[in-house]
């Protein structure tokens, strides 16, 4: 997709006016202008030039196979198994993500004071590493393994030594990446992959992160969803925000009178909501934030 898709100048809900790329004024540039106090929600589209794929396409559909459900992952060993091989293959990668400009670009706005909070939806750090510090982790974070008997938490990078140690094999292959960590491994047998336990309590290990069929933690919804009160407005990076966690914070600024601006390629699922919204690559999108254009 081409980062010169045209700017897009705040309109009527439910529809769209599009201008002239060469324009000289940004129009959500303008938008930060005018609401000093926004609230940030952030999807993998923000993430995606750091090199971690995406789950949807530009309609908002599966690119995939939908991820691995939360009962799933509970109730079968295969499933498991199948889980924590891939992860052993993508997390070579995930866990040396980095940030990129669109990450910098929204701790830019923290700094200036006008994002007293980001909610992600993302699991990868990386708002964190790039130095924005009032960060909601909706949906948890993938550098932490928690034990679903004990409750104990680890870091992902020891689990990684110890499936290394269980399945010296796996480290030999290498896979195209997948969202959040996962590695396209298929067609291979699962079946002799060793998934180890909880240390402390021989428990069953699982990413700290929210799976599908899961339920988001209340405290983060609540502290989210307080936060959208005290806004001016909403922004809106990356996500199709096709997945309720997510979606319901765009309804609640729409219910409380909030524009909401959002940058994504292609359709979201707020899009009738929308005051503002930016057909462009995050990083190109907000590039004037780094380069001063607001202060």
């Amino acid at each position: 997709m081409s980062g010169m898709a045209a700017r897009v100048l705040p309109c009527l809900r439910g529809s769209i006016i599009r201008s002239s790329a060469a324009q000289d004024h940004n129009p959500l540039a303008e938008f930060i202008e005018r609401h000093p106090r926004l609230f940030v929600l952030t999807g993998a589209g923000c993430s995606t030039e750091s090199g971690i794929p995406d789950y949807r396409d530009e309609n908002g559909d599966w690119k995939r196979a939908r991820p691995v459900m939360f009962q799933a992952f509970v109730g079968d060993v295969a499933t498991r198994r199948r889980y924590w091989a891939r992860s052993l293959v993508g997390w070579r990668r995930f866990g040396h993500a980095r940030p990129n400009d669109a990450h910098r670009a929204l701790a830019r706005l923290e700094q200036q004071g006008r994002a007293e909070v980001l909610v992600t939806q993302n699991v990868d750090g990386l708002h964190q590493s790039a130095g924005s510090t009032g960060v909601i982790d909706l949906h948890g974070r993938l550098d932490q393994v928690c034990c679903l008997g004990c409750e104990r938490r680890t870091d992902r990078e020891h689990l990684q030594r110890r499936l290394l140690q269980l399945n010296p094999a796996w480290a030999r292959l290498d896979a195209r990446d997948a969202p959040d960590g996962d590695a396209d491994l298929e067609a291979l047998d699962f079946s002799g992959f060793d998934v180890p336990a909880c240390e402390e309590c021989g428990g069953l290990l699982k990413p700290d992160v929210v799976f599908f069929g899961e339920s988001v933690p209340r405290e983060r919804v609540t502290a989210a969803l307080q936060a959208v009160q005290r806004a001016d407005a909403m922004l809106v990076i990356g996500s199709s925000l096709m997945v309720y966690s997510g979606y319901r914070f765009a309804q609640a600024a729409s219910q409380a009178g909030k524009p909401i601006a959002a940058v994504n390629l292609g359709r979201t699922r707020a899009d009738a909501l929308l005051a503002l919204k930016v057909n462009q690559p995050c990083v190109a999108a907000l590039a004037f934030l780094l380069d001063g254009a607001v202060s």
